[in-house]
């Protein structure tokens, strides 16, 4: 792809008018959580405060939404929840019309807009001490490569003796 021509405009120039109205409804709806960036990158557009909260892949019968929350949802909406990090998990919807982008989604972009100042607040919990190896059984660090087996120096005949 030519990230240098990957617009906002290029991605959803081809959507239907449904589709279309249902994008813009999409991004207004983002647009009012406040301050944000908002970016074309491939075949996504990304919506990040610090980091992106969510994105829209449009495709040529719906709009591929990946939202961000610290949560699987559990909802006819959800098509699949995805692990991504220790706190986010992505949830996939397929938005199809203006009037899909309404509570419960809404709530679920603004819970995905404040995630990352949620995590930052809490304290992070403490590690366990690490229990000090034995120097005897620590093992000697390979990188990974296979040793050469090197075979013992011949000996050489001495001459008159077989």
């Amino acid at each position: 792809h030519d990230c240098w021509t990957t617009t906002e405009d290029a991605l959803t120039s081809d959507l239907s008018e449904e589709l279309r109205d249902a994008w813009e409804r999409l991004r207004e709806a983002a647009v009012e959580l406040g301050e944000q960036r908002v970016y074309a990158s491939g075949s996504c557009i990304m919506f990040s405060r610090d980091v992106c909260y969510f994105f829209v892949r449009p495709k040529r019968q719906w709009l591929e939404v990946s939202v961000f929350l610290g949560r699987a949802l559990k909802a006819l909406q959800v098509q699949r929840a995805e692990r991504r990090t220790k706190n986010k998990v992505a949830n996939i919807i397929k938005i199809r019309h203006r009037d899909e982008v309404e509570p419960p989604f809404t709530d679920w972009l603004r819970e995905a807009y404040e995630l990352p100042g949620i995590l930052a607040t809490q304290p992070r919990p403490a590690r366990a001490a690490a229990k000090p190896k034995s120097p005897a059984k620590k093992k000697a660090r390979t990188t990974g490569a296979r040793k050469k087996k090197v075979a013992p120096p011949r000996r050489e005949r001495v001459a008159g003796k077989r």
